[in-house]
């Protein structure tokens, strides 16, 4: 047995991968070399097979545990091995890749806030998921009022709804914080409609001031003021026309000066609509626990997707969430150059 574990031990010693499993089974396995005297031990009277079978199982165990520790050595070097193979060498430089841009719609918000908060606004902030005291009610469109029909709403099993417009966050702040008011509140609105000009999801800015003595005139002034600076044209015509919101009392429409055949914001003699506004009505006021008879206020809306296209000429509203990366580049803004406020704001 001493000769068969030095020359065991010498051949395990020096073996591959592939050549210790190859003396694993000559060895130990069925027909191995180790098995076989394991297996003669069945013809030895009792004293005899005693003294055979320990020096046996020394054996096995011997040879065993060379095998186990020759495969741990093996099986270091492998995984050293490969560690060098596959290092990265950090120190190289990294790929070229372009450099990221902000979306259109995001600097349009960056450039309201500032617009805005140069004026003294805040900013406000609500949930998408509105119940309809919030989103109808309190704006002064109960169940029965036929101004529901004007907006296609998703409605959720729990009767609550997708927001219709960003007005519910002027609801809540009215609620909550007595006058003076003075806020903005962009975000996202949903609706039930899907062409070129209108998405399911789309974004609102809506602006209310709510104090005493408030006028149409500081209403007109305030639009004309952001409508200037947003598109980059000093005293761009600006005019209110007479409209109706169920939540204002008087309502209009806000037209800007543009040329209809070249597209020119502020050139020409034609009228672009650009959004919604009027006095915030008594009946709204009342529902949110303000006194119309001592205070007054304005409201006002614009569609993001709207002002941005015509700002920039795009032409799609769907274009917006495609996520085309060449899209992105062409239209997108370097993170690098954030929203500043204009001369004279």
């Amino acid at each position: 047995m001493k000769t068969l574990l030095d020359r065991a031990l010498g051949e395990i010693g020096t073996a591959d991968a592939d050549g210790l499993e190859a003396l694993r089974v000559s060895l130990l396995g069925k027909s191995g070399s180790v098995t076989m005297l394991l297996k003669s031990l069945g013809g030895m009277d009792p004293e005899a097979r005693k003294a055979a079978g320990a020096g046996i199982n020394l054996l096995k165990t011997q040879i065993t545990d060379a095998i186990s520790a020759r495969r741990a050595t093996l099986d270091e070097a492998a995984l050293a091995a490969r560690l060098a193979a596959e290092r990265i060498d950090v120190t190289q430089p990294p790929r070229p890749e372009p450099l990221g841009t902000i979306h259109p719609i995001s600097r349009t918000v960056e450039e309201i806030a500032a617009i805005f908060g140069a004026m003294g606004f805040a900013i406000k902030d609500g949930p998408d998921i509105e119940n309809d005291w919030n989103n109808f009610s309190a704006l002064n469109i109960p169940s029965h009022h036929p101004a529901r029909a004007m907006m296609d709403t998703f409605y959720l099993t729990g009767g609550e709804v997708l927001r219709t417009h960003t007005s519910p966050v002027q609801v809540r702040t009215m609620l909550s914080e007595p006058p003076p008011i003075r806020i903005i509140v962009p975000g996202r609105t949903f609706r039930a409609d899907h062409d070129a000009t209108h998405s399911p999801m789309f974004h609102q800015c809506e602006g209310l001031v709510i104090e005493e003595g408030i006028t149409l005139g500081h209403l007109k002034g305030c639009l004309s003021d952001f409508l200037s600076a947003f598109f980059g044209v000093p005293n761009l015509p600006v005019r209110l026309r007479t409209s109706y919101f169920p939540f204002t009392e008087p309502s209009m429409e806000v037209d800007i000066g543009w040329n209809k055949k070249t597209g020119e914001i502020g050139g020409g003699t034609d009228w672009l609509e650009i959004g919604g506004s009027g006095m915030v009505h008594p009946n709204v006021l009342a529902n949110c626990g303000i006194d119309p008879r001592r205070y007054q206020g304005f409201a006002f809306g614009v569609g993001l997707e709207r002002i941005t296209m015509l700002k920039h000429g795009i032409n799609d509203l769907r274009l917006f969430y495609e996520s085309d990366v060449r899209w992105l580049r062409h239209y997108g803004f370097s993170p690098l150059s954030p929203a500043t406020l204009h001369e004279g704001i």
